[in-house]
């Protein structure tokens, strides 16, 4: 009897495999902290005897080269892709063997990439489960534009393709079980739900039921921003990634933490947005440890600047290190624990902001204090809509474009609170006076707020 163990990244929305039988498995797109993945075979009681990419992957780094030469594993690679190590050069059609009876076989799926390959895992010959990396994903499929613009329509059609020739060979009681699509920017539209089937796709994946035409026209109109530490994730992993450091940073004190933020480093600090608003070292940065910390800060932060980590705890700066060296953040230059009492020098006065709901801002818009309205979701966002005579910065943009934000008081609004954290925090580090909207986006309209739609404008 097979297995499949789903390995969740949540924080990067993304999911790896380890699938096998009684004594040996397979392990598809591992993650880089390759100790969740040895952890859950010696819970199984397995081998691993195959690690397999189904692409060069461009949204983390990825634990395949290392996983394999640890474990002795034969490491699959599309026959495609260029890369700079030895590995088993996979085709369409070709099979390995992952235990008695247990067969994975090569489906050629490209669209997310050019090379990109699936993997059917067949039981006694008979197709059990899709692992569809960036093809087929659940209610969507991967975006095609994140290698060369000049390929992305070719790339569409070719997903729209892959999606059909899947459909077509397999059954539709086979599981499907993509890599992204759980919140992963590598998702062309934000997929809903975590299991499905074929059949269950057949009915629901627009790839499925739309013409190419439509699909095609459709999946590049709906494209969103793309982080831009993606452009180091796709050459990191062609060259071969070196193994996962997790070893403790050296430790900060608070002439250190001084001294680096003199130097234009960045410190990020690690607290909720509730504690950080109350009392933060000047000049600090806040990305929640419990939000989207690698996403947000690799998509912020200039390529190669040293990182300084402050958190309340030893445990947030572990959590914190394993989740940025995902994607390829290595090491922290410093850390520390604690509080910020314990992070300055001197008895120097801790820098603060207030919080606020849409509620707040409609009074005081009503006592004529004629706020600055800084909206940081994405383009895709705001073409939903927004607040009359708000200011559009998207959250990446915000630490480049300082100078576009109007004079006055800032109130930072984002879709939920937490990229309006980030975004408070790089103003308040530029010395500006600001306000960081705490709320839901749908409690804008509550508040009274006049909201401008698409239609409107």
């Amino acid at each position: 009897m097979f297995f499949a163990d789903v390995l969740e990244t949540e924080g990067l929305g993304n999911r790896s495999y380890l699938a096998g039988g009684a004594r040996a498995a397979v392990v598809v797109d591992p993650p880089r902290d390759i100790d969740r993945v040895i952890a859950a075979a010696a819970r199984r009681g397995v081998r691993i005897v195959a690690v397999a990419e189904t692409h060069v992957h461009n949204d983390y780094v990825t634990g395949g080269l290392e996983l394999a030469r640890l474990t002795g594993a034969r490491y699959l690679v599309p026959a495609g892709a260029s890369v700079a190590y030895a590995r088993l050069p996979v085709a369409d059609g070709d099979t390995e063997e992952v235990d008695e009876g247990l067969v994975l076989r090569a489906v050629a799926t490209p669209g997310h990439t050019p090379h990109h390959t699936s993997y059917v895992l067949e039981e006694a010959g008979r197709a059990v489960a899709a692992f569809t990396g960036g093809s087929l994903l659940i209610g969507s499929v991967g975006r095609p534009d994140l290698v060369e613009p000049r390929l992305t329509e070719h790339l569409a059609r070719a997903q729209h393709a892959s999606a059909h020739r899947l459909a077509a060979q397999l059954a539709d009681d086979v599981a499907v079980m993509p890599t992204h699509g759980f919140g992963s920017f590598c998702s062309s539209t934000q997929a809903n739900g975590d299991h499905s089937t074929i059949g269950t796709e057949k009915t629901s994946n627009p790839a499925l039921l739309q013409d190419a035409e439509a699909f095609v026209k459709e999946l590049l109109t709906g494209l969103d921003d793309v982080p831009a530490y993606y452009t180091h994730m796709g050459p990191a992993n062609a060259a071969g990634p070196a193994p996962i450091d997790l070893t403790a940073p050296e430790r900060a004190d608070a002439r250190g933490i001084a001294r680096r933020l003199a130097a234009g480093e960045w410190v990020i600090d690690l607290r909720n947005r509730v504690a950080f608003s109350e009392g933060h070292v000047a000049g600090s940065l806040n990305f929640e440890v419990e939000g989207q910390l690698a996403t947000y800060l690799a998509w912020l932060i200039p390529w190669g600047k040293p990182v300084t980590l402050l958190a309340e705890s030893a445990e947030d700066i572990t959590r914190a290190q394993r989740e940025l060296a995902r994607v390829g953040i290595d090491r922290p230059a410093a850390a520390a624990v604690g509080s910020p009492a314990d992070w300055t020098t001197g008895g120097a006065p801790l820098a603060s902001f207030p919080r606020a709901t849409f509620a707040d801002l409609t009074a005081a818009r009503e006592r004529g204090e004629n706020p600055v309205v800084l909206d940081v979701r994405r383009d895709a966002e705001r073409a939903d809509g927004w607040i009359e005579g708000s200011v559009h910065i998207p959250i990446h943009q915000v630490h480049q474009r300082l100078d576009e934000v109007p004079a006055g008081t800032v109130w930072v609004h984002c879709a939920g609170g937490m990229r309006a954290a980030i975004a408070a925090s790089v103003l308040d580090s530029a010395g500006r006076d600001v306000v960081a909207v705490d709320d839901g986006y749908a409690a804008a309209a509550d508040a009274g707020l006049s909201l401008v739609s698409p239609a409107q404008h």
